[in-house]
């Protein structure tokens, strides 16, 4: 029975841009995104700093609500500081390598 109705369940493809939620307390959110070739982010703005760790590193074009862009390169194992976005700027992210990147981003709250 259980068989039959797990495959009857939607399935969520395994390569699908997302972030997935890891840690979070009052000082800072972690969540761990996974970005796809060709899955661009939708647009978005942090308002905090973040520490980014790259798990699987790559290069990110990022680009603001005005066209502008700029690429962002992090390397297997490093770790880089990202200080908030200016404000009123949005941005989305492009993955336009061939193999997805993983990093996982520690985001600090405001106290």
């Amino acid at each position: 029975m259980f068989g039959l109705l797990a495959s009857c369940a939607p399935s969520v493809p395994d390569e699908t841009t997302r972030r997935i939620p890891q840690f979070e307390n009052e000082n800072v959110e972690v969540w761990k995104s996974i970005i796809y070739p060709s899955q661009p982010l939708s647009m978005h703005r942090h308002d905090n700093p973040r520490a980014i760790i790259a798990l699987k590193g790559g290069t990110l074009n990022v680009v603001n609500q005005n066209g502008q862009s700029h690429d962002m390169t992090w390397e297997s194992g490093k770790a880089y500081w990202l200080e908030a976005d200016t404000p009123g700027e949005l941005h989305g992210d492009v993955n336009e390598g061939t193999d997805p990147i993983e990093v996982i981003v520690v985001q600090i709250k405001d106290n």
